[in-house]
């Protein structure tokens, strides 16, 4: 399969550019002067801020993060480095926790979308996806959950019924059968 890593992780942030609704969200690494940039769902960033935010804890009540990895996340930039030129789009996101060295690894794999081929002999035979795995302190993490989900929240409001966007005209929600409230 092939792979990239990025070790040690120098620089670590997740963004999105473009205006609510029409967002594009990226997950960005560097280490030195290479540089990944990844395309993400937003829906990928919002559950890795909250996964880390549910984890993280843990992991520092058995062994607390080291004050100076800790000030060199929180000066970090967090800002989307030029250029935006995505390496791939993100498939699937997976963590794993190596003790030994106290990083933290983001395995990062291409979608590849299942085409059927044009003979209908079933599915195309489809390269090995590309995969980049980041190893990273758990500082950087904790600040790319927070500034993640601060991303997140830039978006469109959530109806408080359904919980789907609100545009800006409103929405049908299916939570009222596509009604809208009635004004007494």
């Amino acid at each position: 399969m092939p792979s990239r890593d990025l070790d040690p992780v120098t620089r670590l942030t997740a963004d999105a550019v473009g205006e609510p609704g029409q967002r594009t969200f990226y997950l960005q690494a560097a280490s030195g002067a290479d540089q990944v940039t990844l395309l993400v769902e937003k829906e990928q960033v919002r559950r890795l801020a909250e996964s880390l935010q549910t984890w993280l804890p843990g992991l520092a009540a058995d062994r607390p993060e080291d004050p100076g990895e800790a000030a060199a996340a929180e000066a970090g930039q967090l800002a989307l480095a030029p250029p935006l030129e995505p390496d791939f789009r993100v498939g699937q996101l997976t963590l794993s926790y190596d003790a030994e060295r106290d990083r933290v690894v983001i395995e990062a794999t291409e979608f590849q979308a299942g085409e059927d081929d044009d003979e209908g002999q079933g599915p195309a035979e489809l390269p090995d996806p590309l995969t980049v795995r980041l190893f990273v302190t758990r500082a950087q993490l904790r600040v790319l959950a927070r500034h993640g989900s601060e991303v997140v929240a830039r978006g469109r409001p959530l109806c408080p019924l359904c919980g789907n966007p609100l545009d800006p005209t409103g929405h049908i929600c299916p939570a009222q059968n596509g009604h809208r409230p009635t004004a007494t």
